[in-house]
């Protein structure tokens, strides 16, 4: 299969050339990008390499791990369940998750685990969608208590490493504290693994087996799963980083997972909804496709058009956004599964306004201009993507190529 593109008066080769040099100066080893108006696709580029060493150029149906690209899936996935009342928004999460009932907060400024209260408010199901429960992940903010507990209790190595499922990270995670009151705050967390563990209780069945009935065959999405299977692994990317993890610029790649005998290369036992995935280009274009058109791609209802448009709107306390470690993401709130831009900045266009997006710690970023029907997906992988401006330049360049105009 291949990504057809229709004809346009566009040049887009200013941001092919500006991909590329990212490639020619060794800070990545490959980018792939579409840029969509609507659901037309307008450009396809898959430049670099699949693997660096063996100087495997990067295929067009190149397999990459999407990492937290997997959330917006899980959240579309549990709202789903939400469309057929299984759950409303509103409902305590211990009513399906008893081992999140009688949840104790951390005081302002603890400097331990047994400096915390009751809390006062019952974490919501609408709290674990959009980040506000009062849930960490354990290394983002590592001399924090919250993380330092969240360390001690495996909860980082059972994400990413595995060694148990789903429930064994609600019951973990249930026996902790929380960060801060659920909805007064936003903080980065395992939430949408909780989702997915929600999907399981409410579906009856594995996370897994869920997605692949209810979003994957639906959507065509043949070679997205937890895992790639040897018949595919020649397709898999490899996954680099730079020697100091800290330094955006620092062109000294290594590889940090490989291709052939790396962290994906066996059926996974923790589903992790939170960033367990893997896809290509294609088939993560027919998702975000079938977002852009209401909730439905192929002919196939995957999802109610009322249901996405709540999906997109603001579940924050006022006054509240997205941040990451005291860092602002300016001007951005956040729905059910979906940042969104809720105010510009001055170094924003007026296309961008309402742009919904998420994207994946490795480099894969999708994002979404409602008003302006512009669309965009740009994929590497190099560890860790979000510190790196690649991407923030190619969303720039597509806005000014005139698209929003047309």
């Amino acid at each position: 299969m291949s990504i057809d593109v229709i004809d346009h008066e566009f040049d887009f080769s200013p941001i092919k050339t500006r991909m590329q040099s990212y490639i020619d100066k060794g800070l990545l080893s490959c980018v792939s990008t579409v840029i969509l108006k609507g659901t037309d696709v307008l450009d396809v580029q898959n430049l670099g390499f699949q693997d660096i060493e063996e100087g495997i150029a990067l295929p067009e149906d190149a397999i990459f791990r999407v990492y937290s690209n997997t959330k917006i899936v899980t959240s579309v996935a549990l709202m789903q369940l939400y469309e057929v009342g299984r759950f409303k928004l509103e409902d305590p999460l211990e009513k399906y998750l008893p081992e999140f009932a009688d949840m104790q907060v951390l005081n302002a400024g603890a400097t331990n685990a047994e400096d915390c209260k009751n809390v006062e408010q019952k974490i919501l199901i609408k709290h674990i969608l959009s980040h506000s429960a009062g849930f960490s992940y354990g290394h983002f903010e590592p001399d924090s208590v919250i993380d330092q507990l969240y360390t001690e209790q495996g909860i980082g190595a059972l994400v990413h490493e595995g060694g148990g499922d789903l429930e064994e990270l609600c019951k973990r995670v249930g026996a902790l504290p929380l960060a801060y009151e659920p909805g007064t705050f936003w903080r980065y967390s395992v939430a949408t693994d909780i989702c997915a563990r929600l999907v399981e209780v409410l579906s009856g069945q594995k996370f897994d087996a869920y997605l692949k009935q209810r979003i994957f065959e639906p959507l065509q999405m043949v070679d997205t799963d937890f895992w790639v299977p040897e018949d595919k692994v020649h397709r898999f990317t490899t996954l680099y980083a730079p020697t100091n993890l800290m330094e955006p610029m620092n062109t000294e790649l290594v590889k940090m997972d490989d291709a052939v005998r790396g962290s994906f290369n066996r059926p996974a036992q923790f589903l992790s909804g939170g960033g367990g995935l893997v896809s290509t280009l294609e088939d993560y274009l027919n998702f975000i496709r079938m977002i852009i058109n209401g909730g439905q791609w192929f002919g196939q209802r995957v999802i109610r058009a009322e249901t996405l448009d709540l999906m997109r709107t603001n579940q924050l306390a006022e006054g509240v956004g997205v941040n990451f470690m005291g860092w602002q993401m300016p001007g951005t709130v956040f729905g059910l599964g979906f940042a969104l831009k809720a105010q510009l900045t001055d170094a924003d266009p007026e296309a961008s306004q309402d742009e919904y997006h998420w994207g994946g710690i490795a480099g894969t970023h999708s994002w979404m201009a409602p008003h302006s029907g512009i669309s965009g997906m740009c994929f590497t992988q190099r560890m860790p993507g979000f510190m790196h401006p690649f991407s923030f330049e190619f969303k720039a360049m597509v806005y000014a190529a005139g698209v929003s105009s047309s």
